[in-house]
């Protein structure tokens, strides 16, 4: 590597993928976001607070009862069995038939994210993804020196055309790509949830072009109205490697989530599991799948849906009331929404006034590879309650107002239209904080 001055004594000695390893923006928000004072409608985190604690209380008692041995002991690296076969039985839903044979529980679907890359990914390599994407999927693409190259989205998500014509363009160059990551159900952070016949001429385009498909699907089944289209995976099972997760659907502090690969990816996979961490928590997956054994998982899914689409609902109203002149996505599901500034305004720049204000978003840079997204920023409404998300979003206002005073200002010109509600900020006391 090149000599850098740093204090780090050894700077010299990492590896040349370690550059890739640098903290994401919303790794650096949270420190942030978590003093009480601020509202934060920055991080994905779910709402555990309505899982009741006797679920998860009767799980763990009867785990340490009925496997108390075998649940604190090294297990299989493809996954606990009865957990595998049960995971079937949550991807139905999806509309997802498989073997058993073919899944691997993973920590989190995170790590299953990331041996995916490790085993197809060199240096140099293309990664394709819909712009924006996931900012930690680009953490893990960028460790091991992917090429991340966008392809364009609208209303819908991904747009096929766009993608045709991406990868014929890198082909010409002589690019290797070497697969398509997509969030197609309630999309991070765009909340959008691309529509069937899009899920089919994508699959179409890729197995015409030999590109791997990486569905990525943790919000899936929180959806609000309406199921979601069924998972690709559904329809083609060479060319689909499906990640799930129950950090969603239950609690992410239990870190278990899967990778459904075909046939000829599974050993792989599951040698690279061994490799990483020699099996995942015995002990979180013989709980998950005694929760699964034993409660309502099915109810207590429609009762996160609930939770979420009444805060969905609050969102899009305290937008609709505070910043009626921007634009923003209105999600089916899922966590976030997408919210589109006035022409001039930078999300990230703009990011220090909000702290002032003492509420926090992550600006629409984190979602890109090429620095793009600077006039975009991502609410989400996962975890505040209904009350701190209107007040949020007004704070959120006295930013844009006060951006759009300063812009006006300094040009001269006429004011740019917004009509966000001026007031001094609201103290919100640390003990009301969800």
């Amino acid at each position: 590597m090149t000599t850098g001055t740093n204090l780090d004594p050894w700077y010299d000695s990492y590896a040349a993928r370690s550059a890739g390893l640098a903290a994401s923006e919303v790794r650096a928000l949270f420190a942030v976001a978590s003093r009480p004072e601020v509202v934060s409608l920055a991080g994905g985190m779910p709402y555990v607070s309505a899982l009741p604690k006797e679920l998860v209380q009767g799980a763990l008692d009867r785990v340490l009862n009925d496997h108390g041995p075998q649940a604190m002991q090294y297990g299989s690296g493809q996954g606990l069995p009865r957990l595998r076969e049960q995971i079937l039985e949550v991807m139905a839903l999806e509309g997802i038939r498989a073997s058993v044979d073919d899944l691997v529980v993973t920590t989190g679907s995170q790590h299953a994210l990331e041996l995916i890359t490790k085993l197809f990914i060199d240096p140099g390599d293309v990664v394709l993804a819909e712009a924006p994407t996931y900012v930690t999927a680009l953490v893990v693409f960028h460790s091991f020196q992917a090429d991340v190259q966008h392809v364009a989205t609208d209303a819908q998500g991904l747009v096929p055309e766009a993608l045709r014509t991406r990868i014929a363009e890198l082909k010409a160059e002589g690019r290797r790509i070497k697969f398509l990551y997509t969030v197609p159900s309630f999309g991070n952070p765009s909340g959008v949830t691309l529509p069937w016949d899009r899920r089919t001429e994508i699959l179409e385009i890729c197995r015409s072009e030999g590109i791997l498909v990486l569905e990525d699907n943790p919000y899936g089944l929180l959806w609000f109205d309406q199921p979601a289209p069924h998972a690709m995976r559904s329809v083609e099972e060479d060319g689909v490697v499906y990640l799930g997760t129950f950090s969603k659907t239950l609690a992410p502090g239990f870190r278990v989530g899967w990778a459904l690969a075909p046939h000829a990816i599974r050993e792989k996979l599951i040698l690279a599991n061994e490799a990483a961490i020699l099996s995942p928590s015995s002990f979180s997956q013989y709980v998950i799948s005694e929760y699964l054994s034993s409660a309502d998982w099915k109810g207590q899914i429609d009762a996160f849906r609930g939770v979420y689409r009444e805060r969905r609902d609050a969102m899009l109203a305290a937008l609709d009331d505070y910043l009626p002149d921007l634009s923003w996505t209105h999600p089916d599901g899922g966590f976030y929404v997408w919210v589109t500034l006035p022409d001039h305004l930078d999300s990230k720049a703009m990011l220090p006034r909000a702290v002032k204000e003492l509420v926090a978003y992550t600006p629409g840079t984190a979602f890109y590879a090429d620095g793009e997204g600077r006039s975009h920023l991502r609410l989400s409404f996962c975890y505040p309650t209904p009350e701190f998300i209107r007040e949020g979003v007004r704070r959120l206002s006295l930013v844009v107002g006060g951006e759009l005073d300063l812009l006006s200002e300094f040009s001269q010109t006429a004011p740019l239209p917004v009509s966000a509600e001026r007031a001094e900020p609201v103290f919100v006391p640390p003990t009301s904080l969800a």
